[in-house]
């Protein structure tokens, strides 16, 4: 009993195999390569810059990045994924440069796991997501929307503060 216990405990544990081809494998793709342009452009920019705003009342650096952590979260909820304790807006209230990267790469693993645990089938699953009808597809396309738009959004941060995205850099 104790050996199936054990065996029935690894395969809960298992990380779940990536998709080598279809939707969840392009999903996984685009991910990593906006992920690490972020995280990049995220350590790449100085410390002290994290407090800076275009004008009164827009995001800051920092609350870019933690919006960007947030939205993983929530993006993820709705393909059956729950967020951790912390909600959006306190997420919105970090400033320490650690911290953000810290959250930033939590919030990948997060709904890279929702990725990975939506079977090809799930995709076509019929959800609700901010008052439209859309499918767990679609749930995935919106995240890598919103991912691509914050992702210009801190470059145009970045090159404001004098930062060259390290990808573009010569």
């Amino acid at each position: 009993m104790h050996a199936i216990l054990c065996a029935i405990a690894l395969a809960t544990l298992a990380p779940t195999p990536a998709p080598t081809h279809g939707f969840r494998a392009e999903f996984l793709r685009d991910l990593a390569d906006v992920e690490k342009k972020i995280v990049d452009l995220a350590t790449a920019m100085p410390a002290e810059k994290y407090s800076w705003r275009p004008a009164p009342g827009v995001r800051s650096v920092s609350e870019v990045y933690m919006h960007i952590a947030g939205g993983n979260y929530v993006m993820a909820s709705f393909v059956g994924m729950k967020p951790p304790a912390s909600d959006e807006q306190a997420l919105e209230r970090v400033t320490d440069k650690a911290r953000v990267l810290a959250e930033l790469k939590k919030s990948f693993a997060h709904i890279r796991t929702a990725a990975l645990r939506t079977s090809d089938d799930d995709l076509d699953k019929r959800i609700r997501m901010f008052g439209n009808d859309t499918t767990e597809r679609g749930a995935f396309l919106n995240a890598l929307t919103h991912l691509h738009e914050h992702l210009g959004q801190s470059v145009a941060y970045a090159r404001i503060n004098g930062v060259v995205p390290p990808w573009s850099a010569p």
